[in-house]
């Protein structure tokens, strides 16, 4: 990866890990204060009202950063493309704000809730965060979400108190996230001149953003589909805080490896436009190292601290959220690498139907399963429909493109990091349960697996680390 990307991977790594900043501060906290029912409930409705969201944006994002990427030098076809999907994103969500008015707020029992998060889908309306990622530009948004998050933290700190505050919870969320998208557009007129409102089609759009949105759809449904399956099935909204707080923490580890493919996403759609597709397999070999190298030790280190980590950051009443953490883990690997296939490769390259191919194989066995599963393991059953899931999608991504890569000379530099990974979490997970559930016991036990591991691939020579120490001049010495 050339300078420029690796500064973007860097900002939109920030970038993730700010909007899931929020809930690593405030979950400690939060979890006592509102207790399980109270998580469940916000999660339960939130997971609805992303539907909604959805559907009304119908595949603006993914599809207007791509079509920003391509006209990145061509100001004129970029600026007419900007207003016509900041328009169509206009006419589709406020269909989807009336539908979601009349069948949620006026006939649920959670209807106050749903009535506040109705500013999550107006925040939808103008979020034009995927100009920013077409044009490969992640700094803006970046200081943006630091100071929303930041304000967002105080608001949560200073005014919830008790179970009966969980409306200000909700409203703590959802307001910050519409000023924060509103704050992006005092950067456009900076990229962004007037123009003709006699020239625009927005037809023109419609078709290629729904063959995006229908993978969106099939990905949403068995990501979104498990927590209200489980309050659905189970009716009992304790289990979906089980859950989804079980995701706090691999979301966190994810959005390092995510990040790559937001920003890689553009630049792989612009080297395709110039036809540079030795360059593009280049991207994409150096992205598969990169993603080994992070997601097997994080994935096996998730597995070894979480009996020392769930007490103390949940707090009492969340026990079950070990074994979810321990079955959900694996698929830190799994949307690692799908991420880099998909995101990365067959949709830049105008793959989309094995793209889709993939990812709804995914939502029928995450539907499958749920059904099968969640009736006698509740959450934990949805835990391992969603890991076999990312597993099916993984695996019809790969062979879509056996002919295009070599995945036996990936396996060769794989081979190290399961193992480096393996061996560092004996001891990690020994240590882990010998140890009273503490922050500082925690730490020890994370610092351990981060000496074991880099320690591991020194001895073998790892290029990735290698390469990394090279540029500390204070730690080149040492090599």
């Amino acid at each position: 990866m050339d300078k420029k990307a690796i500064k973007n991977y860097l900002y939109n790594t920030s970038y993730q890990l700010l909007i899931i900043i929020l809930p690593l501060i405030t979950t400690p906290y939060v979890s006592r204060v509102l207790g399980a029912t109270g998580i469940g409930a916000y999660n339960y409705t939130n997971s609805i009202t992303q539907y909604f969201i959805l559907f009304g944006c119908i595949g603006l994002n993914l599809y207007g950063s791509r079509e920003i990427a391509y006209y990145q030098s061509d100001n004129v076809k970029r600026d007419r493309v900007f207003l016509e999907l900041v328009l169509l994103r206009l006419i589709t969500v406020s269909i989807s704000i009336i539908v979601y008015y009349f069948t949620l707020i006026k006939f649920s029992k959670y209807s106050t809730i749903f009535l506040i998060q109705i500013i999550d889908i107006v925040a939808s309306i103008v979020d034009v965060s995927w100009f920013f990622q077409g044009l490969e530009d992640f700094k803006k948004t970046v200081i943006r979400n630091f100071i929303i998050r930041i304000v967002c933290v105080i608001l949560i700190f200073s005014f919830v108190k008790s179970p009966e505050d969980i409306y200000i919870y909700v409203l703590c969320y959802s307001s910050t996230l519409l000023i924060g998208n509103i704050s992006l557009w005092f950067y456009l007129p900076k990229y962004i001149k007037k123009s003709n409102l006699k020239n625009i089609n927005l037809v023109r759009h419609i078709k290629p953003a729904l063959i995006l949105f229908f993978p969106q759809i099939a990905t949403s449904l068995y990501t979104l589909l498990d927590k209200t399956m489980i309050g659905y099935i189970t009716n009992n909204t304790a289990e979906v805080a089980y859950y989804t707080q079980s995701q706090v923490i691999v979301k966190t580890i994810l959005a390092l490896l995510t990040s790559l493919g937001t920003v890689m996403m553009p630049r792989i759609a612009n080297l395709f436009h110039s036809n540079e597709m030795e360059q593009i397999k280049d991207q994409l070999n150096a992205s598969f190292k990169f993603v080994s190298f992070l997601s097997f030790p994080m994935m096996f280190g998730l597995m070894a601290i979480s009996n020392n980590l769930v007490p103390w950051f949940f707090g009492p009443g969340y026990e079950k959220v070990i074994i979810n953490m321990i079955v959900i883990s694996p698929i830190v690997v799994f949307i690692g690498f799908s991420n880099i296939i998909g995101v990365q490769y067959l949709l830049p390259l105008g793959k989309q139907f094995e793209y889709t191919v993939s990812v709804v194989t995914g939502m029928i066995i995450n539907c499958i399963l749920n059904f099968l599963l969640i009736p006698h393991l509740l959450s934990v059953g949805a835990g391992l429909a969603t890991v076999f899931a990312e597993l099916g999608v993984t695996v019809v991504q790969i062979f879509c493109i056996r002919k295009e890569f070599n995945f036996r000379n990936m396996l060769r530099f794989n081979y190290k990091y399961i193992i480096s990974s393996f061996i560092m979490f004996l001891p990690v997970y020994l240590l882990s349960n010998k140890l009273t559930s503490s922050f500082i016991h925690t730490m020890v036990c994370i610092m351990l697996g981060i000496g074991i591991y880099i320690g591991l691939l020194l001895i073998s020579k790892d290029s990735i680390l290698i390469d990394f120490i090279k540029k500390i001049p204070f730690l080149n010495k040492f090599l």
